[in-house]
C-alpha cells in the first residue's frame, strides 16, 4: 500500500493530516506503510496528479475522499467532518475509508 499527502506550502493543515492518516493505517494493519509527502508548489505541477487542495490523501493513487475533480489552484482544502468542516478527515472517517477500500 502507498499513501501520499499532496500539499501546498501555505496550508498547515497536511501535517495533522499526516498523523492522523499515519494512526489510521497502524489500526487497520498498514503498519508498515510508508507515507509520501508531496508538496504541490505550482499550478502545473497540481495537473500532473489527482489533487484536490491541500491535503489531498492517496492511498495507491486514489483520493480516499473522492469530491468533484482535481484543483489546480492551490488553496486548503475542506473536508465535512461529523462536528463540521475542517482542514482534514477525523481518525475515524480515514479508518473507514481505508477499511472500505476495494
Amino acid at each position: 500500500m502507498k499513501a501520499e499527502i499532496l500539499h501546498i506550502d501555505d496550508c498547515p493543515s497536511w501535517v495533522e493530516a499526516g498523523r492522523l492518516l499515519r494512526e489510521a493505517l497502524d489500526s487497520t494493519g498498514h503498519r508498515d506503510a510508508g507515507i509520501t509527502y508531496t508538496l504541490i508548489a505550482s499550478e502545473a505541477a497540481a495537473t500532473q496528479v489527482p489533487f484536490a487542495g491541500s491535503p489531498t490523501i492517496l492511498v495507491d493513487g486514489t483520493d480516499l475522499f473522492p469530491s468533484e475533480g482535481r484543483d489546480t489552484d492551490l488553496v486548503c482544502r475542506i473536508y465535512l467532518t461529523p462536528d463540521g468542516l475542517a482542514g482534514w478527515p477525523t481518525l475515524e472517517q480515514l479508518h473507514h475509508a481505508l477499511l472500505s477500500r476495494g
